[in-house]
């Protein structure tokens, strides 16, 4: 199959393609229909250059040209940075349709929609509901589900598109497989895995738009993604131009809830990833997601073995901060003075400090025995049980079982690596009232039955 992307119309419309990469298999079939043009010139050397392939194709069955839109336009054609953080702040409270109608008028056939199965159908819903042409494309890092795949299958076939994917260099992965093994990202992070799986292939479509579509939400990741704006500069990748500034990135669902999108896409009743019903809200590669659990925060379901501020593979590698991008290439920053809001406040959960920690692990006999939650505030998966927890030290109030929680991030850190079990945020202990070593909750359900379940198996 071509590596180029796809050009795909409306479901009334017969897909067309507008190649501006290497065709993998020059007797690949062609997608669509086109109608060659008269050539122009060609260089002295002999060789078009990339203006001059894209005017010899032009498709056939298209929608013309509309002057109508049911946006207003909200500014003039903008240029710089400047004027997108404009525009993205004219068209902050505009719905999804809009934002999604307003980027296919402003790029046309040099804007594409990157699909990853999942949630992402909205996007290619919005985009068939404005009646302009639009592309799709997709990374196949090989490691996708089966399930994916026949998503992928399906939505071809509901919206009579053809989805061009982009795979990954045979001798990069090779290479990585062979020196390191099939599962090296459980050890060493996910971040070269990805980086040759994802990154890469990404980095190759998109040096042929000018533009690009995705499905980020802030509320998908409240640690990389709650400052995403609906339309930007892309800080990390170039486009077809080239140079910093060359790409726009568009993200029409930014300030859209999860279960408003699914609301959504429930209503228009179009192909979902089976997976979601098995309890997977984001889903990557196979041996990378699992379903999440009561409690948990639908990212932690990615690449769970790892840190929270961690929770991006590289493709919005520029939703991280300067700071987050710098703890996690293993550089801290002993200077940091930012503020985050604490959580698990309540009178019912008592704050421990590092001395009282430490005298909590000396007692070789305790009064009452101790559920402690070692978190990090800016965690989103200690965000999310911070209500369950809360309930449960409610709950457990006057029950003789005290409620502490210690924050283990920053300089806390190693100690509680080393003395405390600590994992990853959060992780949950019971110290019992007879015996000095902690026992640490292993479940990932953090739901408040859950939660005293397991106190009340050991107290």
């Amino acid at each position: 199959m071509a590596l180029s992307l796809a050009a795909a119309a409306s479901s009334s419309s017969t897909a067309i393609s507008t190649s501006s990469f290497p065709r993998a298999d020059s007797k690949a079939p062609q997608i669509g229909s086109i109608r060659i043009l008269e050539r122009p010139q060609p260089r002295p050397n002999g060789v078009l250059n990339l203006s001059q392939k894209q005017r010899l194709l032009k498709p056939l069955n298209a929608e013309p040209n509309r002057n109508d839109s049911i946006v207003p336009l909200a500014a003039t054609i903008v240029d710089s940075e400047e004027d997108y953080e404009r525009l993205a702040f004219d068209l902050d409270n505009a719905s999804p349709l809009e934002i999604m109608d307003k980027a296919l008028q402003r790029f046309g056939n040099d804007i594409a929609i990157a699909f990853s199965g999942a949630e992402d159908v909205a996007l290619i819903e919005y985009a068939h509901l404005t009646g302009r042409p639009f592309r799709v494309f997709s990374l196949d890092t090989g490691r996708l589900n089966p399930e994916t795949y026949r998503l992928f299958d399906a939505v071809e076939k509901h919206y009579g598109i053809h989805i061009e994917y982009m795979f990954p260099d045979a001798v990069e992965v090779q290479a990585l497989v062979r020196s390191k093994g099939l599962f090296s990202f459980y050890e060493d992070g996910h971040q070269e895995c990805c980086r040759v799986r994802k990154v890469r292939p990404l980095r190759r479509a998109l040096k042929g738009l000018k533009a690009w579509i995705t499905g980020q939400r802030k509320d998908q990741s409240p640690g990389t993604r709650s400052e995403i704006p609906v339309v930007q500069v892309d800080p990390v990748f170039e486009g077809l131009d080239g140079g910093i500034g060359s790409l726009v990135k568009w993200n029409p669902v930014a300030n859209v809830k999860g279960h408003d999108i699914w609301n959504f896409l429930r209503t228009m009743n179009v192909p979902v990833n089976s997976l979601h019903s098995q309890g997977y809200i984001s889903i990557g590669c196979e041996p990378c997601t699992r379903a999440v659990l009561p409690g948990q925060h639908e990212r932690e379901g990615r690449w769970w073995w790892e840190d929270a501020k961690a929770k991006e593979c590289g493709l919005h590698k520029g939703n991280l901060k300067q700071d987050d991008a710098a703890q996690l290439n293993g550089v801290a920053n002993a200077n940091d003075t930012s503020t985050v809001v604490d959580i698990f406040n309540t009178p019912n959960v008592i704050n421990l400090s590092r001395t009282g920690i430490e005298n909590l692990v000396k007692m070789e006999i305790r009064k009452e025995p101790w559920l402690l939650v070692l978190y990090a505030p800016w965690c989103p998966f200690c965000q999310a049980m911070e209500e369950s927890y809360i309930d449960l030290a409610e709950k457990l109030s006057g029950s003789g079982v005290k409620v502490g929680k210690f924050n283990a991030d920053g300089d806390q850190k190693a100690f509680a690596k080393r003395e405390l079990q600590l994992g990853s945020f959060p992780t949950i202990l019971f110290f019992p009232k007879y015996s000095s070593r902690p026992i640490k909750y292993t479940s990932e359900k953090r739901d408040v039955d859950s939660l005293m379940a397991f106190v009340n198996a050991l107290r």
